[in-house]
């Protein structure tokens, strides 16, 4: 296939402009027209643009990805894969440059991107795949496993909070491991309130730092959350049977 997750490496992409050329002045002045103009004078400055590029190619490319995804131009794996690289991508090159970037809309406003695609993902922080059922892949002779794994995940991640797990990099992981059960759970009706609230979890860690911590009233909450999600799973299998 032409597109495949090697074909979205951000590198390919244009990072943020560099150079800037001077208006029209009188010959007499001896200026050099589209003479390239440095943005930084020392290797730190320079690190800085760079690092802005990276950055901005990669939001660019993770548009671009989205778009080949819905348009069926990569499989559901390849998307997975390219996808989950680039949202890992996006973390780093932010650490790189949270002196610089303290709102990324604001950042791709600087730099007219529009890429609304992109934003959406990276706030999500997991693959569209994990987010939304693709139906593909599911086996139905497996929906005993389905379940079992779901019912792992949800107990998994909330003996994990009643242990004091709170950093967001140990919690994130399960409520995307918890989501991609749900979806494998086929008979689950699209509207299952479980996903919303896994869903806007992801979303509340997927803003804070690796390093952060949610607070008490936090892990009450998404506590309270994922026994009322785990109860309804169980009611949805009974209405089921």
């Amino acid at each position: 296939m032409a597109n495949t997750p090697a074909s979205f490496s951000y590198l390919t992409a244009y990072g943020p402009p560099i150079t800037a050329s001077f208006s029209p002045v009188p010959s007499e002045h001896n200026f050099v027209l589209d003479e390239e103009v440095r943005l930084y004078t020392n290797n730190k400055d320079r690190e800085k643009y760079e690092n802005l590029a990276d950055l901005y190619a990669i939001i660019v490319t993770m548009e671009h990805l989205e778009k080949a995804y819905v348009r069926d131009s990569v499989t559901a794996d390849e998307y997975t894969q390219a996808c989950a690289r680039l949202i890992a991508q996006y973390k780093t090159a932010l650490n790189l440059v949270r002196d610089s970037v303290t709102d990324v809309e604001k950042f791709m406003n600087e730099y007219k991107l529009e890429c609304p695609a992109a934003v959406n993902r990276f706030k999500i922080g997991v693959p569209a795949t994990i987010e939304h059922p693709t139906g593909a892949g599911h086996d139905n002779s497996k929906f005993a496993q389905y379940v079992a794994e779901t019912v792992h995940h949800f107990i998994t991640t909330m003996d994990a909070l009643k242990l004091g797990m709170k950093a967001v990099d140990e919690l994130h992981p399960m409520l995307g491991e918890l989501m991609q059960s749900l979806n494998n759970v086929s008979s689950l009706p699209a509207d299952f309130e479980g996903k919303a609230k896994v869903r806007n979890w992801l979303i509340t860690l997927n803003g804070m730092k690796a390093c952060d911590e949610i607070d008490e009233g936090q892990i009450r909450q998404l506590l309270f959350d994922l026994e009322n999600a785990n109860n309804a799973f169980y009611r949805s299998l009974s209405d089921k049977n």
